[in-house]
């Protein structure tokens, strides 16, 4: 396979709009710092051989910092989400930012793990987060992965060079 990256920008935008809403519902973000339309962010997306979105990452630069909002990946295990984390990586890096960061919920045990083996590191935990962006996005459910309530948001931060 000849996967390849692409910015998100260089795609039709209802190519990356059905991405989002068949992963998130739609492609509104809501977190602890602020809320987001996913399609107009900055990011990047892997494509197969066919031209289809197989992961998609967005993110901010923010003034000393790269913030990623977003990070979704079809096939699970094969090293696509590693390769746009990377991408990202070097975008900021280039952007002279000293750090980045993401969020994600109490819940998702899976992306704990992706990310402190890439070494991102426990930051910061907003408490009652997601029940409050529940009241903003209402299609946020109850339970997560796992039948773990979603309640917190956890932040992850990673120093780069």
């Amino acid at each position: 396979m000849n996967n390849k990256i692409v910015s998100n920008r260089s795609l039709e935008k209802k190519l990356v709009s059905a991405f989002f809403k068949r992963h998130w519902g739609n492609s509104k973000m809501v977190i602890s710092t602020g809320t987001y339309g996913c399609n107009d962010l900055d990011g990047y997306a892997l494509l197969n051989d066919s031209n289809e979105i197989i992961a998609l990452i967005t993110y901010v630069l923010k003034e000393s910092y790269c913030e990623i909002i977003s990070l979704d990946s079809i096939i699970k295990g094969e090293g696509s989400g590693s390769k746009l984390i990377n991408k990202v990586e070097k975008t900021a890096s280039e952007n002279r930012c000293s750090q980045i960061r993401l969020i994600t919920t109490n819940d998702n045990l899976n992306a704990l793990r992706f990310y402190q083996k890439r070494g991102y590191r426990l930051e910061k935990i907003y408490k009652n987060a997601v029940t409050n962006a529940r009241k903003i996005k209402k299609e946020i459910p109850k339970f997560g992965y796992h039948g773990i309530p979603l309640v917190d948001e956890i932040e992850l931060v990673k120093t780069i060079k």
